[in-house]
């Protein structure tokens, strides 16, 4: 049985984050543990208000739908484990937002996908894995994308 009990699993909705999850489930099976599915969004407006461009406030709303219902969705493969799951959408930088909802739920780990990015890419993108390593108070549980044929 595992020793983690609340564990966060951050989903952009890309495969690697699908690999994650699929980790964390298998990790998991068979214990009471809680999954928090996350997802992170952040619009970058910083270039509309020179040009006087307003944002509808719609526009928020529909985000947010829109990820709570992957989540739902993404939320079905937790269930289907018999483990319990729960789902966040926060505003705000992902690393920020990841490590916010670790220290609300009180998390035992993290697991996630990492991209691997090195060299301009990293520099330009930077991690959001290594930044929630950095700033969660707990253990990190990185994840590298499987090599594709």
């Amino acid at each position: 049985m595992s020793r983690f009990r609340t564990v966060v699993v951050p989903l952009d909705f890309s495969s690697h984050a699908s690999e994650a999850l699929e980790l964390a489930i298998d990790l998991l099976r068979g214990s009471d543990a809680t999954i928090h599915l996350v997802h992170a969004y952040e619009v970058p407006f910083n270039t509309l208000p020179p040009y006087g461009i307003a944002v509808p406030d719609e526009f928020f709303t529909q985000v947010c739908d829109a990820a709570a219902r992957r989540l739902a969705k993404a939320s079905q493969s937790v269930d289907a484990a018999g483990l319990r799951c729960e789902t966040h959408v926060v505003p705000g930088p992902a690393a920020d937002a990841i490590v916010e909802v670790v220290r609300q739920v009180g998390a035992d780990l993290v697991v996630m996908s990492t991209r691997g990015l090195t060299g301009l890419k990293h520099l330009l993108l930077g991690s959001v894995a290594e930044r929630t390593l950095r700033n969660a108070p707990c253990p990190v549980l990185t994840v590298r994308p499987r090599e594709r044929a």
